[in-house]
């Protein structure tokens, strides 16, 4: 199984979270259902042209967290997790990308009130292009 894993070797964030972060959002996301069998570190390792170390920090981090479950023998699967923890991963992940466009936004020198306009001005275009207008 080829996952839509997406890593940026530009990012400050290190390549392990980027994992992390990107399988727990495709299971909260129900893109990756529980019972699901996951790629073996090595596989997923060669995939995204990481080290299996890196992988590897993923996985167990993924499984401490409940995320995922590794059974000896036969490999590693989604696990089964409640919608609390679904939802957290949701909301987590959209504060960090509005997080993100907040640094860039001020690193660029916009003050509040001209990010709040261009946040209110993709938002009516968005809503705009949904409706198909």
């Amino acid at each position: 199984m080829k996952m839509p894993i997406h890593l940026s070797k530009d990012s400050r964030v290190p390549i392990y979270h980027q994992i992390e972060e990107q399988m727990k959002a495709l299971i909260a996301g129900g893109q990756l259902h529980a019972g699901t069998l996951l790629p073996s570190i090595r596989s997923l390792s060669k995939d995204l042209e990481v080290s299996v170390i890196t992988t590897r920090r993923a996985y167990q981090n993924l499984e401490y967290e409940g995320f995922i479950r590794t059974v000896q023998g036969k490999g590693t699967f989604v696990a089964d997790i409640d919608d609390t923890l679904k939802k957290q991963v949701k909301v987590s992940a959209v504060e960090q990308a509005f997080e993100n466009a907040l640094d860039i936004a001020l690193r660029h020198d916009y003050n509040v009130g001209q990010i709040e306009k261009m946040f209110q001005d993709v938002l009516s275009r968005y809503i705009k292009k949904e409706k198909g207008e």
